[in-house]
Parts: structure tokens; C-alpha cells; sequence
């Protein structure tokens, strides 16, 4: 990719999210412009990423940000998913493109529509998870294909685990790496999956929560959100049976325990409780400079044809933060700086992106993360155990 496009970028938010994939633009892109609650916390931010004197801070507002773009450009949103979709429309008046990191929303694709018909361009879903994930499933897919066709009857297995840990457990077994109320409300969202060749839908993720071990440590998971639309999204051929399909959480060993209490007021299903909730977890637990966070994403796919022959392959990406950049910082950032320079070079198609458009692209897409710090790690027969926690639970989601 050429240094120096064409085009600027306005990446607008300086939050948790926000790391050196800013930085990494300044490299692509002729000029980076950082938008931030005020133009002193835009300013620290660049000084946090090492960006300072090679990126322009700004306060955000959006009059004065709609005047700065220009047809080209590229809007970088690391708001709130529900702010996501008027900057959309913002960028589409002004003719530039658009990015974020969040799942595709209905606003969103609607948008991306509109982007389409305009030759513009809507990249989402390129960050840690979702974004990573998706070049590892893709890479895996295809290799799976190559070695064993798409015509031949096959059972496949499919898992996708992601989470941000604390580095050095904690008694709560968990560090919010996003704000508290996000999370108590993802763990309200129902899930779909396939299990033993079923499709599943758990009303509750927590309550299926299993054992997943990885190398020599023991890990808990459980499905989110709706796994089956990436079933096409991945390419998995018709002619496959699946047998497991799952994309989810992983969180550390003990997890379940001790979360029994903020399960129980979760279940009441009043929204000003869990908002109160929420408030005294953010104080019980609070994140301080010292803490380090571990973001941990496995991958995993094996396929066995009717006549035996089995494909199995896994990908790992385990990182701990340090105290220039957390490790969630770093994985969502640097996938979603490159996806942008994707777009200034012309390299995604118009209308909706997301991630990597294929196998070949999301490998030079793990290219580009390997070289700004993010370990990934490849493994030919993963050997992975996974016990169900609430057997019971499991068979009230199947009635």
C-alpha cells in the first residue's frame, strides 16, 4: 500500500477503544485528524498513542466536523453504536466514506445502501471481535475447502470465543474493558447457535456457560448474540453439515461463581436496577493505571468427510496489555486502521464491508496485525475439551 493517500481521516473518539491504530494511519493516510470530548482530551490521546505532532486534535461537535470533511475522506466512529448511524448519514452528505468497528446494525446497512448507489464505501465490523475473528474464519474456511472440496458431504465444527480478561485474575474474575452497563445489557441478548447439529436459541447466554480449555488453562464460554447469519458469511458450503456452530464469549475460569449475584438481579429484568447495577460494579471494580488487561480469540475449525478424511485448524491470538497501550486498545484499533486504508486505496468495494472481503485479503490483513504487535499463532489439530456446565439448562433450550 502507498504511503501518503490521498484523503483524510477524521476518527472520531478517544476512548477505550482508541489505540495505536492512529498512530498507524498517520503513516497511510496525508493527514489524520483526531476528534475528542474536547480538543485537550483529543490532544492526550495522541500523546497516549505516540501520535502527537503527526495527527491534528480537534473538539468534537458535529457542525464543525461536517465542515472539515471533504468528498474521499473517511469518518472513523468510535462513539456509542447508537451514534453510529448519524455520522453515517453525515459522511454520506459530504461524500466520504465511513468506519467503525460495531456489528452491522439495520441503520447501518440501510446506510450502506444509500453508500452503494454513491460509490462509497461502509467498513464495520473490523475490530477485535467483531473483525479479527472474521479474517481467522475466513482463512480457515478456505483452507478446509482446498483440502477437502465443497461437493463431498461433510460434518463440520465451528467455534469463535473472544474476551477481555484481567491479566492477573481478580476475585470478581473479570476487568470492564467497556463501560459496565454495555455489558450487563449484552448479557440480556439472547443467542442462536447449533449444537449437536441443532439450533439453539438461549434466552439467558450465561446459563449454557461451558468449560473450554486452551493449551494448560481452563476458560468458561458461552454463545453470543445470533452466530447463524455468519454460517454464509464465512462461506461454509451447503453441502456441509454442521454439527456445532457457535460464536461467543470466553471469560476466565470461575467466572460463572462469581458473577452468581449480578446473574440474579440480570434475571429481574428491571432496567433502572441493572443501571444501578452497573454504577456500583464501575466502583466496586474500578480499572486504574496499574491494572493490565489480556484479550484472548480462538478460532476453531475441523471437518470430516463421509469417507473419514478430517481437516482441522485453529487460530490463537493472546495478548497482554502494558503500560503504554492496553491489549484491547491495540486489537481493535490496528485491524480497523488497516481496513481504512483499505478504503483510501481504493481496495473495498462500495456499499457494505465487513472486515476483510476474502481469504486472500484477510491474510495480508493478519499480515499488517502481526507487524504493529499482535501475536497470532496457528495450530494444525487443536485439542480442546469442553464441558457443559448446566446440562439441565442445555436440554430446556432444545424443548
Amino acid at each position: 500500500m502507498p504511503e501518503s493517500l490521498p484523503g483524510t481521516v477524521h476518527w472520531v473518539g478517544t476512548g477505550l477503544s482508541t489505540g495505536r491504530g492512529v498512530k498507524v494511519l498517520t503513516g497511510t493516510a496525508s493527514r489524520v485528524v483526531l476528534w475528542g470530548r474536547t480538543a485537550a482530551r483529543a490532544r492526550a490521546c495522541l500523546d497516549r498513542v505516540g501520535a502527537t505532532g503527526l495527527a491534528q486534535a480537534r473538539a468534537f461537535d458535529r457542525e464543525t466536523l461536517a465542515r472539515e470533511i471533504s468528498p474521499g475522506d473517511v469518518v472513523v466512529s468510535m462513539l456509542p453504536g447508537t451514534e453510529h448511524p448519524g455520522l453515517l448519514r453525515l459522511s454520506l452528505d459530504r461524500g466520504a466514506h465511513f468506519a467503525c468497528s460495531s456489528y452491522v446494525s439495520d441503520e447501518i446497512r440501510a446506510g450502506a445502501e444509500r453508500a452503494a448507489a454513491a460509490g462509497l464505501s461502509v467498513l464495520t465490523e473490523a475490530g477485535l471481535d467483531p473483525g479479527i475473528d472474521h479474517l481467522f474464519a475466513d482463512l480457515l474456511v478456505g483452507e478446509a475447502r482446498k483440502a477437502l472440496g465443497d461437493t463431498p458431504r461433510a460434518t463440520a465444527s465451528f467455534t469463535s470465543y473472544c474476551g477481555g480478561v484481567p491479566a492477573e485474575p481478580n476475585e470478581f474474575r473479570y476487568r470492564f474493558s467497556w463501560a459496565p452497563r454495555g455489558v450487563l445489557t449484552a448479557l440480556r441478548t439472547p443467542a442462536r447457535y447449533v449444537e449437536d447439529g441443532t439450533e439453539l436459541l438461549a434466552e439467558l447466554p450465561w446459563e449454557v456457560t461451558r468449560s473450554l480449555r486452551l493449551g494448560e488453562e481452563e476458560f468458561e464460554v458461552y454463545p453470543n448474540r445470533d452466530s447463524l447469519p455468519y454460517v454464509s458469511r464465512y462461506g461454509i458450503p451447503a453441502a456441509w453439515h454442521l454439527e456445532e456452530f457457535v460464536r461467543g464469549t470466553l471469560r476466565l475460569d470461575g467466572w460463572l461463581s462469581a458473577w452468581a449475584d449480578v446473574f440474579a438481579e440480570i434475571r429481574s429484568g428491571d432496567d433502572d436496577r441493572i443501571t444501578a447495577l452497573a454504577r456500583d460494579l464501575a466502583a466496586r471494580y474500578p480499572t486504574t493505571e496499574a491494572d493490565r488487561d489480556r484479550v484472548i480469540l480462538a478460532v476453531a475449525l475441523s471437518v470430516t468427510r463421509e469417507d473419514g478424511e478430517r481437516w482441522s485448524g485453529e487460530y490463537r491470538l493472546d495478548l497482554t496489555g502494558d503500560p503504554s497501550e492496553s491489549a484491547m486498545s491495540r486489537c481493535v484499533s490496528v485491524p480497523l486502521a488497516f481496513g481504512v486504508g483499505e478504503i483510501l486505496a481504493g481496495a473495498l468495494p462500495p456499499g457494505l464491508n465487513q472486515a476483510a472481503p476474502n481469504a486472500a485479503d484477510a491474510s495480508r490483513w493478519l499480515d499488517h496485525l502481526r507487524g504493529n504487535g499482535i501475536p497470532i499463532s496457528y495450530h494444525d489439530n487443536p485439542h480442546r475439551r469442553r464441558d457443559a456446565r448446566d446440562a439441565s439448562s442445555r436440554e430446556e433450550q432444545r424443548a
